[in-house]
């Protein structure tokens, strides 16, 4: 396997700790602390720099005038498809990141930011916009004033005491 290969298959392996962590342990402290930091994507974030350097004329072309011929051939180049690969998993990641930590702040089950995780991390232009739908509706929903209220402003809602 070509080095680009490799490092096209071990993209997605730096990511999924973090991935398994949103989706299997939401609750655990240890995840939240973890996925709070941006840092994460950092590790992906390497591997695309390794990938984008013997093209990076070819890239720098690309992004500076998008115009699909050019973006096609840098499919076509050694290094471009796992480069493209490993932009994609990193800003994923970091999306899919925003969507766990918001899910948790707003009070969103579980059950309902698992699934679209796992949609994020196949399709996550479509998952975030399900997401931002969903906050916008679930936001607005029969929660009591001051939860509503702190989901509004970002501040955090009441805490009860003793219970």
């Amino acid at each position: 396997m070509t080095s680009a290969g490799t490092l096209f298959d071990l993209t997605f392996l730096l990511a999924a700790p973090f991935w398994l962590l949103m989706i299997f342990a939401p609750a655990w402290s240890v995840t939240t602390r973890i996925v709070s930091s941006p840092l994460t994507a950092v590790p992906v974030a390497v591997v695309y720099a390794v990938l984008v350097a013997p093209v990076l004329p070819e890239v720098w072309a690309a992004v500076t005038g998008p115009e699909l011929p050019g973006f096609q051939e840098l499919m076509t180049l050694p290094n471009g498809a796992a480069a493209v690969w490993a932009h994609i998993i990193a800003w994923d990641l970091l999306v899919g990141q925003w969507m766990f930590l918001q899910g948790r702040k707003l009070g969103f089950s579980p059950w309902l930011t698992g699934p679209l995780l796992v949609l994020a991390i196949l399709l996550s232009p479509l998952a975030l916009l399900l997401f931002l739908a969903l906050r916008a509706t679930l936001r607005h929903t029969s929660r009591p004033d001051g939860a509503r209220d702190a989901a509004r402003t970002g501040s955090a809602p009441p805490v009860a005491s003793g219970d």
